[in-house]
């Protein structure tokens, strides 16, 4: 049985799914060597997925830190890949396969003796054409609770400015309860969501409208994923709701493996009203009172 909340690579699970977000190539060198040591160091067994960069980049960047890398790699202990063969594995990519993985990785470096995984993946392929890459923030979203609070697991999500759209960036970010390396004043995005940081749920906060409709859409996709039996929604955060936004969260309730009504909490003033005009709309769903933190 795997550890919940605290694993053997430390910290909680909102500690350890984390936005690592940076500029320069000095910054991403000193982001991996001080990860990646501290994997070694720990006796975990340490993943790296590239993208932007070469395996043999990765590779030579961790000798010029001071890492015997090639010796690593050697005995299994540093695993160097790529986006391709993992995240890309299929002919689009696909967030269940993904968890999969994850869980299946996790077993394999149990199996050979490591204390734990971690991992580092270059996000840059999100933002390319590339079939499923839309659905990216549903994966951000929905591995807090399906695989860091569940597996000793520690991983950094790479996200290069230089080659991810702010805007993209800024809600992709969000997603996780952890960040490190973002800009001095970020843009704040006009809807961003985040997994809870304690019981199984989500969080919106911003502007649920047109504009925004991927994103609820995304937030709507991990709804329905989740296996919790109880979900909650807060909506405390949210200044608008459209009735769009608010039919992909009713839609998304009712396809819950559960029967179990979806918990919202807080919403604008609007959400009452629209459940008045549209109480179809409520089907799935229970309102509740209160603000559930994010531990942000």
């Amino acid at each position: 049985m795997y550890a919940t909340s605290e694993s053997a690579s430390g910290g909680t699970a909102a500690d350890r799914h984390a936005a690592v977000e940076y500029s320069t190539d000095a910054e991403w060198a000193g982001h991996l060597v001080s990860f990646v040591r501290a994997g070694l160091d720990r006796d975990e067994q340490v993943r790296y997925f590239a993208d932007a960069t070469t395996p043999g980049r990765v590779t030579r960047t961790l000798v010029d830190g001071g890492i015997d890398a090639p010796a690593a790699v050697r005995r299994g202990q540093l695993v160097v890949t790529t986006a391709a063969e993992t995240y890309l594995a299929g002919d689009r990519f696909d967030p269940d396969a993904m968890i999969g993985l994850w869980w299946q990785s996790v077993r394999d470096a149990a199996a050979q003796g490591y204390r734990g995984l971690r991992a580092i993946g270059e996000m840059s392929w999100g933002t390319r054409e590339i079939a499923g890459a839309e659905r990216l923030l549903e994966y951000e979203l929905r591995i807090h609770h399906e695989v860091f609070e569940r597996l000793p697991l520690r991983a950094c999500c790479f996200y290069d400015r230089r080659r991810v759209p702010a805007d993209a960036l800024e809600v992709l970010a969000a997603a996780h309860l952890a960040r490190s390396g973002s800009a001095a004043c970020p843009g704040e995005p006009g809807l961003s969501v985040a997994p809870l940081a304690g019981p199984p749920g989500f969080r919106l906060s911003g502007s649920a409208g047109w504009e925004n409709r991927r994103v609820t859409a995304a937030a709507a996709a991990a709804l329905s994923a989740s296996p919790a039996e109880d979900v909650t929604l807060d909506l405390s955060a949210l200044d608008h709701l459209d009735v769009g936004a608010l039919t992909d969260i009713a839609r998304a309730a009712l396809r819950r493996p559960s029967d179990t009504p979806v918990r919202l909490l807080g919403g604008p003033p609007a959400l009452h009203r629209l459940l008045e005009l549209f109480p179809e709309l409520g089907a799935g769903t229970e309102l509740g009172a209160g603000t559930e933190t994010t531990g942000r």
